[in-house]
């Protein structure tokens, strides 16, 4: 078994990782590319980081034909973005335009938690993800993040912590105050996830203006490192130097609207936005493994492109997605996915599946295909389902009269 790998080792092992490239497809929901067909995926060798054992074998087995079904638990949301589930089973959940909801026993409550800031709610801006502290039963600890009016009323990404009472949130403190932003109301990343060392990893967006990725005094197109009260840890990559800021973790990055760390690697995976019709190019969306202070190419490699100095994907797609929130299955309930990991597709309007043997590419397909719309994120629930939140009414779908939904997959018993 790989034992989750310092963030000192990442640099050097990362040196092994050559990339696993899978092609079909990317955009941006905001910039939807002409072509919606999928290509067939085209795999290159590669050196991963590690292997580990897997219970699954090295041979890709699709999922059967009507081993699952799907059941609603709740809609009437308005673009939900994130999840998360209590101790005691509740989900929480937020909602783009600023409202955070729970779902209690199945049932949403009217009545949103009280305690949120003022949020920015324009463009793909508004409230985004959340987390829980690692050890929420006992702090009560709650990060979200936000989009916020800075100065001129420009858009930026903040990220708070919070206490969850009876009552609603209090205590506020944030862990991340935002960066001077840009008047664009896109490409915010703001995905957020502990680690397996107990730091707070941040996905930040370009803003729409590619240059800012490749710049480490600046903090868009970046991943962030943190303590779990804001500070900066002492071996974040960065630490010390002049030409860069501390808080960086990995940088190249586009627009990364999915991360989840993988059991039993302690890898990061991200999903993010490709090119999207940036300088000619369409698709290009990507799944990566994130380490430490490595540059993730964009603007100047995607897809399967190459150059010193930079990673390319461990997955690509040809043509648009749009991959959003992720997820690692590690339930009993669907003992074939164990280990596998799962992210939603806006565009694609799919759930892409992934098997791995360490971080290596098994094999891979895609459910629920064009049947619940635009699909934001995905959870694995304490019951060992997978919950997925739809985002039909986020302003690029059809729309929906009864809102969105959360949905999940059980067992077709």
């Amino acid at each position: 078994m790989l034992r989750p790998v310092p963030v000192k080792l990442l640099l050097p092992l990362a040196s092994l990782w050559c990339g696993l490239s899978i092609a079909i497809s990317a955009c941006t929901p905001d910039q939807q590319a002409s072509s919606a067909r999928d290509a067939q995926p085209q795999i290159a060798a590669s050196t991963p980081i590690g292997e580990a054992k897997s219970p699954q074998s090295t041979a890709f087995v699709p999922t059967a034909a009507k081993s699952f079904k799907v059941e609603t638990v709740t809609e009437g949301l308005e673009v939900p973005w994130g999840m998360e589930f209590l101790p005691d089973r509740s989900i929480l959940v937020t909602e783009r335009p600023g409202r955070l909801r729970i779902i209690r026993n199945g049932k949403l409550d009217p009545t949103p938690i009280a305690g949120l800031p003022t949020i920015a709610a324009r463009g793909e801006g508004g409230l985004m993800d959340l987390a829980l502290h690692p050890k929420f039963s006992q702090n009560r600890w709650l990060y979200l993040a936000y989009t916020i009016e800075g100065n001129g009323g420009l858009l930026q990404t903040r990220v708070s912590r919070f206490r969850l009472t009876n009552t609603g949130l209090t205590e506020k403190l944030d862990i991340f105050p935002g960066v001077p932003g840009t008047a664009a109301g896109t490409h915010f990343g703001s995905r957020l996830a502990f680690g397996q060392d107990g730091k707070l990893y941040i996905t930040l967006g370009e803003r729409g203006e590619p240059k800012r990725a490749q710049d480490l005094n600046n903090l868009d197109g970046k991943t962030l490192r943190l303590n779990d009260n804001g500070t900066v840890p002492k071996d974040n990559p960065y630490v010390g130097r002049s030409d860069a800021r501390p808080e960086i973790f990995s940088f190249g990055h586009r627009n990364a609207q999915g991360m989840a760390i993988q059991p039993k690697t302690g890898a990061i995976f991200q999903t993010e936005h490709g090119p999207s019709g940036y300088d000619g190019r369409q698709g290009g969306d990507e799944v990566n493994v994130v380490e430490a202070g490595k540059n993730y190419g964009w603007p100047n490699i995607s897809y399967d492109r190459k150059a010193p100095g930079q990673l390319p994907p461990l997955l690509f797609y040809q043509d648009a997605i749009a991959p959003a929130g992720a997820t690692f299955y590690t339930g009993n309930v669907f003992r074939q996915w164990q280990g596998n990991f799962f992210f939603t597709n806006l565009r694609g309007r799919a759930l892409t599946r992934v098997a791995l043997n360490g971080i290596k590419v098994v094999g891979q397909e895609k459910l629920l295909q064009q049947q619940y719309g635009r699909l934001r994120d995905v959870k694995q629930g304490p019951d060992g389902f997978l919950y997925i939140a739809t985002s039909d009414n986020d302003g690029y779908g059809d729309g929906r009269a009864g809102g969105d939904r959360i949905i999940r997959l059980v067992p077709n018993s």
